[in-house]
């Protein structure tokens, strides 16, 4: 009989002093360490913004929407989890006060609390703590990040519930982590602690004493801040991880490895204290810092300009191949509206890299600079990746290279006369909802021979979705007149998935996102095929 799994351990992360401070990245450190020492670990993002999910949400603002196997739209946390532990999060691992508060609503509508008052406590807070119990089960460690900084006026129901499950599963089965920021002044030439003491109080104030602390800032302080914050928080000196800005945020995982917090948490627990197996780990970092590998220049032809958190898992993606192959790549940002101008001189804006990738992304603003990117590919064979919208750019500008007029998506020009792309059947009318789109997981077929089959080395593929618009089967058979063939579709063969060059060194397409699968100790096949084409 397989014996019975003890009920699981809470390691709550909290932040203080500001927003973006890395909560996400060291709840995936935690977990990654965690992990190494043989836990089953999962994974949580409680946000307390008012939205329902994240996808209706500004990417400029808020970074990428992660697409979780089953379909959640969710914050680019979700995508860090995936990447630190290598696991599949479900869309119960992302959590937003939108969904708690429709669901509350429509129950008191529908008579189930049988007239009584509905209020934050203990409504809200009881849901809040039903939605991380079901979440933890069967694992050995549940992380539950709370998004935002403590003292919002948004958080405090999910602060109050971390609050009271930790009464409810008992102190000694969770940990509470505060991430903190220590600035330095200049002027007087030292790291002022005082903004990370008041995170703290604010954090106490509420009933929450911390156990660990995550001192974030540029570089690295003196030990006396150590010994300033135990002194003024009441945590312990060997609790409290000094973290610098590193090199790349995998580090991460090793820094709170060396600084020992991985068994801190395991004494919490009242587990035995063991050193965590990061062999595969190192062995990645030591590529991905090796600063004398050949570097090759990838650019990213963006609508949304120098934000890096709007396309996290692409960066994230390229990284993880290049490193893969014993490179590293210098990402550049192409700008697509500046692209667009009738003047714009595209050889100009290319003429430096070394292949290109065309992300996600929906509206019309700096479409046609993309257009001009992917035919300046198809004419100089130019390396290109396709992701999503990547792939209907693609199909676009061999239509206009091969002399299809005003060939264009719906999505941009409704009246277009040749709508080589178009809205899905089961997607009339749902342009402007949430949460309707083709999301999550489909399977792919893919042609024998394709450059795609070489890629992925399958004939079978699954991957990640998000959109409504797909390529225009009324066109398919006009494809190798125009020089770009579908080398994946959809086992019923009624959507084009894949879309590469027929007399190209590699431009491939994908109407998934490749990207929210990769990992830095697996990275995706079609990255590592842009990078592996580059290298020719």
């Amino acid at each position: 009989m397989a014996e019975e799994r003890q009920a699981p351990k809470y390691v709550f992360v909290t932040g203080g002093v500001l927003s973006g401070v890395g909560k996400g990245i060291t709840a995936s450190s935690i977990g990654r360490i965690l992990k190494a020492r043989g836990l089953k670990v999962t994974i949580q993002k409680c946000d307390p913004y008012l939205n329902v999910d994240a996808g209706t949400l500004n990417p400029a603002e808020h970074g990428e929407c992660f697409v979780t196997f089953d379909g959640a739209e969710t914050d680019l946390d979700l995508g860090h989890y995936e990447r630190f532990l290598d696991i599949e999060v479900p869309r119960e691992g992302s959590l937003m006060s939108g969904r708690l508060f429709l669901n509350l609503i429509n129950d008191e509508r529908d008579g189930k609390y049988l007239g009584k008052t509905v209020q934050v406590i203990p409504h809200l807070t009881n849901a809040i703590q039903k939605h991380i119990i079901e979440s933890a089960k069967d694992s050995d460690v549940h992380i539950v990040e709370i998004g935002g900084t403590v003292g919002d006026y948004e958080s405090p129901a999910f602060i109050e519930a971390i609050r009271e499950l930790g009464f409810k599963v008992g102190r000694q089965n969770c940990a509470y982590v505060h991430v903190v920021y220590i600035p330095y002044l200049g002027a007087s030439g030292e790291y002022k602690t005082k903004p990370a003491q008041n995170a703290v109080r604010d954090l106490r104030s509420v009933g929450i004493v911390p156990d660990i602390l995550v001192a974030r800032s540029e570089d690295m302080p003196g030990e006396e801040v150590t010994r300033k914050l135990s002194l003024f928080s009441g945590v312990d000196e060997k609790a409290i991880v000094l973290l610098p800005n590193a090199a790349t945020i995998y580090q991460v995982p090793m820094t709170l490895e060396e600084q020992g917090i991985g068994n801190v948490l395991t004494d919490i627990f009242g587990m035995p204290s063991s050193d965590g197996d990061l062999t595969e780990w190192k062995a990645m970092l030591a590529r991905a810092t090796d600063t004398k590998a050949p570097r090759v220049r990838v650019g990213i032809v963006a609508k949304y300009m120098n934000n890096t958190d709007t396309y996290m898992s692409v960066f994230e993606a390229l990284k993880s191949a290049a490193w893969s192959r014993g490179k590293q790549v210098d990402i550049v940002w192409v700008d697509a509206e500046a692209l667009a101008d009738d003047h714009a001189d595209v050889a100009e804006f290319l003429k430096d890299l070394d292949g290109i990738v065309v992300p996600g992304g929906f509206g019309p603003r700096a479409i046609e600079g993309k257009v001009k990117a992917a035919m300046y590919s198809l004419q100089n064979k130019l390396p290109y990746l396709g992701l999503c919208l990547g792939l209907q750019i693609s199909v676009i500008a061999a239509a206009r290279l091969a002399g299809v007029k005003n060939a264009n998506s719906t999505e941009f020009e409704a009246s277009t006369p040749n709508p080589v792309i178009a809205t899905m059947d089961e997607q009339v009318g749902k342009e402007n909802t949430g949460g309707t789109m083709r999301l999550g997981n489909y399977v792919c077929a893919l042609e024998p021979g394709s450059l795609a089959e070489k890629v992925y080395g399958a004939k079978e593929i699954t991957e990640r979705h998000r959109h409504r618009y797909e390529c225009n089967n009324t066109y398919l058979d006009q494809y190798e007149s125009w020089g770009i063939k579908a080398s994946g579709m959809s086992p019923d063969g009624k959507l084009v998935e894949m879309v590469e060059a027929i007399d190209h060194p590699f431009l491939l397409g994908s109407q998934a996102h490749p990207e929210f699968k990769s990992r830095p100790t697996a990275p995706h096949p079609m990255f590592v095929g842009l990078i592996d084409a580059i290298s020719k």
